[in-house]
């Protein structure tokens, strides 16, 4: 017989992300951040690759990133209010995590499941940081779809890809729940 875990499905169930335009200070500190980080590495991984890394954006960083996103945006051809939007993502955060997709080569693990297993690191940093209390959104946007962002930005190397920016904080307003999606809508079940 399994042993549940009501209090982890009721969270799993009720979870919510916060808008990353309402996380403000304070913000995990590294003490705080570890076991999280530790619980987001915590993901489907065949093969035991580790296809991702982890970057801590902190403050000045996030500046910084905010300061590349104009010329990134200039050279894809953006609207200035795209720009802009890029652009605050960034300058109005904090602190964020860049997940990083970082594909291992590999003859058995194709490269699709390493993209998956990146994606379960943002979701379980994601989910890690919303139940120890903090505030938290997974972000991605434009400039982080381009290479040359990736490297300007985070000194990327090829084939390495931005998988997400996990954005952290206190949350100053909590949001109101949305529709869900509906099981009966979305699952088929099959016997045979």
């Amino acid at each position: 017989m399994p042993i549940p875990n009501p209090a982890a499905l009721d969270f799993l169930r009720t979870r919510r992300s916060r808008p990353a335009k309402t996380l403000g200070l304070p913000v995990p500190d590294r003490a705080a951040l570890q076991p999280l980080l530790e619980a987001a590495l915590r993901v489907p991984d065949h093969g035991k690759l580790e296809p991702w890394r982890l970057i801590v954006l902190e403050r000045d960083a996030l500046l910084r990133l905010a300061g590349l996103v104009p010329d990134v945006g200039a050279r894809l051809d953006r609207t200035e209010d795209d720009i802009a939007k890029q652009q605050a993502q960034f300058a109005s955060a904090h602190l964020a995590v860049a997940v990083i997709e970082s594909p291992k080569p590999s003859e058995k693990i194709p490269a699709i499941e390493q993209s998956y297993s990146a994606g379960c690191v943002c979701l379980g940093l994601l989910n890690a940081a919303l139940a120890a209390g903090w505030g938290a959104n997974w972000l991605t946007g434009w400039a982080s779809h381009d290479a040359g962002f990736g490297i300007a930005a985070l000194g990327l190397t090829a084939p390495e890809r931005i998988a997400g920016f996990i954005h952290l904080g206190t949350e100053s307003s909590a949001p109101p729940d949305r529709p869900r999606p509906d099981p009966g809508m979305t699952v088929t079940w099959m016997s045979q």
